[in-house]
């Protein structure tokens, strides 16, 4: 039957219309902030598909949009498939590829087998295969007889001012639990993986630190507080910790914990420098607490021998799922939801140029945790793309493994959902 199910599917792909798809997504600008104009072609799309759609401001004029196959009261298990809808800025992109064949971040330019353009991997690839797979399942002359909802979620990117707190999660977490949206049984969130099958993610804080002394003219230093040497101090202590970090436990998936320092700024004009600034990212691995790795990251830096007179500041700016950042998350890997997922990528991948369906763990963070600690709800990330060109000027994705991806996506939610009519 399983065979026979990925023929029949094959033998209906239009691919000219999967790749149509994702170049009229990647064709409208959705950074941070500017989601909506994209959520609202997500609308339409599911309407086009036939499902309940509904839309909702997550924050005022902006817009997280979902679609059910069935009404939220249908029995049975039902399937999640999430994305974010919006991606990171393009300034310089032109500038970098003028007059090339993807000089526009918004052109979609078909190149060597290769789609280009902002969000091309991350993530309306993903977001994209999974509405063509639905859709593929149509063209085949099927229909699901359990429940499978979309949603498509904004403000997950970092980068752009005042935004980038996952405030859409939060609002579908909200809505999930009101009973707006159907709880799902299982959730597939299409961050780029190259078709591999992520059960865990790293967690993360982002710390700015400010130590503050005190300014003196150069040839006085006496009458100074030196913050720059102060900063020196507390840097020893954080790559001391950072050192205990990497020679702790060590997750298979997603490896050792650790500190990447990420800017230092301060100094003075012919002058003791009275103030120095510096941020940092502190990574988690599963079953870690966040709570636990702050108190221990600040008592390294509380420890450094600073002089008197200097005072030490921290902030947490990234708080997502919890108010230090995002916590990391993992599900047991055997699940037989994630393991059957593992199998269509496998089986729609065959006798292609490319690979997928291995067992991994995300080596970013993105809002898995609020479908699993949130709403209790086991979730993978499973998409087509890869994550090193993602936020870069080369951002792209191969057509071969996008257009499997459509077809493993369809695979999948026929055996999870289960079909009305048998495949022959």
């Amino acid at each position: 039957m399983s065979t026979s199910l990925h023929d029949r599917l094959l033998a209906a792909q239009d691919g000219d219309a999967d790749l149509k798809l994702l170049q009229d997504a990647i064709a409208i600008d959705s950074v941070t902030g500017n989601e909506t104009a994209f959520a609202t072609f997500l609308e339409d799309r599911m309407t086009d598909l036939g499902l309940h759609t509904g839309s909702g401001e997550f924050l005022p004029g902006r817009l997280n949009v979902w679609g059910e196959t069935c009404e939220p009261s249908a029995t049975g298990d039902r399937l999640l498939i999430v994305g974010h809808t919006d991606t990171v800025h393009v300034r310089g992109w032109e500038e970098t590829w003028k007059g090339a064949p993807q000089e526009s971040p918004f052109g979609g330019a078909l190149i060597d087998g290769e789609i280009w353009g902002r969000g091309a991997c991350d993530l309306k690839g993903g977001i994209c295969a999974a509405l063509g797979g639905l859709r593929l399942l149509q063209k085949a002359g099927l229909r699901l007889s359990g429940g499978l909802s979309f949603a498509f979620i904004g403000d997950e990117e970092s980068g752009e001012p005042g935004t980038g707190v996952s405030a859409g999660a939060h609002d579908l977490v909200k809505r999930v639990e009101a009973g707006t949206i159907a709880k799902p049984d299982f959730a597939v969130y299409v961050e780029p993986t190259k078709l591999d099958v992520y059960t865990a993610q790293i967690g993360f804080f982002i710390a700015d630190i400010s130590v503050t002394g005190k300014s003196a003219y150069f040839g006085t230093p006496e009458l100074g507080t030196d913050a720059l040497k102060a900063t020196h101090a507390v840097l020893e202590r954080i790559w001391a910790h950072e050192a205990d970090l990497a020679n702790g436990p060590s997750h298979d998936l997603v490896g050792t914990s650790s500190i990447l320092v990420t800017h230092i700024s301060g100094g003075g004009y012919i002058a003791v420098p009275g103030e120095c600034k510096l941020s940092l990212i502190r990574k988690l691995r599963p079953g870690e607490s966040l709570d636990e790795a702050v108190t221990a990251f600040e008592a390294a830096v509380r420890s450094a021998p600073v002089a008197g007179g200097i005072s030490i500041a921290i902030d947490y700016p990234a708080g997502r799922d919890h108010r230090y950042g995002g916590s990391p998350v993992e599900i047991d890997r055997e699940a037989p939801a994630a393991l059957l997922l593992s199998n269509c990528v496998s089986e729609a991948t065959a006798g292609t140029q490319v690979s997928g369906g291995t067992l991994g763990g995300a080596p970013y963070w993105s809002e898995m945790p609020f479908l699993v600690n949130k709403i209790g709800c086991p979730a993978v990330y499973c998409a087509p793309g890869d994550i090193g060109v993602a936020h870069t000027f080369e951002e792209r994705i191969g057509t071969e493994g996008y257009l499997a991806a459509v077809r493993a996506f369809a695979l999948f939610m026929a055996r999870y959902c289960g079909l009305e009519e048998k495949a022959e």
